[in-house]
């Protein structure tokens, strides 16, 4: 579902249009994950979890209503596209003595695997669209192995469940929706090179200031609230520049199967990495755990 509205967005929408679409696309969905957490829970404790479910099922239908009334964006295809797709019938025609089952499964491959990969290869060269592939798994890779520890860190920092609460979820969230906005902002009027560049350098400041905060013995709130901020942020404006970025790399021929890959090949670093954080932070501790994240930043 996520691939499928990604590229009805990409192909609906030019790509100097894609940062505000990121935007209102990530809102949505954090607004989304607010109704179906605390608002299916608040409705569950007043009326029962009978109308909490009906609630639930009746705010999906705002999801099916806007797919069966948006328009089908029109596809372009390219001279290359065509030849691309002229090539791959001509190779089933000389397969024509194989069986029906298997040509459907060549057909298949070939126009979901490699097609699309030949495509951007194609496109971009190999001298451009490697850097790219590898930015894309590194940009929010220090993200992802310290966000992995800001939990167990609040615990072991001695905050309490309420300031946690306060902060992280309540004023957290609020700043997170604020540098969305921010971040849709920036793509628009700066464009992706210098927004990515100011994402990264928001990430590097949070993971600096969350250093600092673990030399500090006794809990601060002022300090949670400031590292928390500048990462709940950073987070914002470096996940939607790169969505942004990631969108204007596919073609429109093969939107779906391209953005699926990028939106895989973008966690699969940092979700492998952050499983060793626990046992890095148990051989060096928080304060150079959070350095060493800048660093990789």
């Amino acid at each position: 579902q996520d691939v499928a509205m990604n590229a009805w967005r990409i192909e609906s929408a030019p790509s100097e249009m894609q940062g505000p679409m990121v935007g209102a696309y990530e809102v949505g969905y954090n607004v989304g994950m607010i109704a179906a957490a605390a608002g299916a829970l608040s409705v569950a404790s007043d009326f029962g979890w009978h109308v909490s479910y009906g609630v639930m099922a009746a705010l999906m239908a705002v999801g099916i209503a806007t797919t069966l009334l948006a328009r089908e964006p029109r596809a372009v295809v390219t001279r290359e596209e065509q030849q691309r797709e002229t090539r791959v019938i001509e190779w089933l025609e000389r397969r024509a003595h194989w069986p029906r089952s298997l040509r459907k499964i060549g057909e298949w491959f070939i126009g979901a695997v490699i097609c699309p990969l030949t495509d951007f290869f194609g496109r971009y060269g190999l001298r451009f669209a490697l850097p790219c592939v590898a930015f894309i798994g590194l940009y929010e890779m220090n993200e992802f192995i310290m966000g992995a520890m800001t939990g167990p860190f609040y615990i072991a920092h001695h905050y309490s469940l309420e300031q946690i609460a306060l902060v992280v979820k309540v004023y957290g969230f609020s700043l997170s929706i604020a540098g969305v906005f921010i971040a849709g902002a920036l793509v628009a009027r700066i464009g992706l090179a210098r927004s990515l560049l100011i994402g990264g350098a928001l990430a590097v400041l949070s993971n600096l200031s969350y250093s600092l905060l673990a030399t500090t013995h006794a809990p601060t709130l002022l300090g949670l609230g400031f590292a928390n901020g500048l990462d709940n942020l950073a987070r914002s404006v470096e996940g939607v520049a790169l969505i942004a970025f990631m969108s204007n790399l596919t073609s429109s021929k093969y939107t779906a199967t391209q953005y699926a890959l990028f939106a895989s090949l973008y966690a699969l670093p940092g979700k492998i990495s952050e499983g060793i954080s626990g046992f890095v932070v148990q051989r060096i501790g928080y304060p150079h755990f959070f350095l060493l994240t800048a660093g990789l930043g």
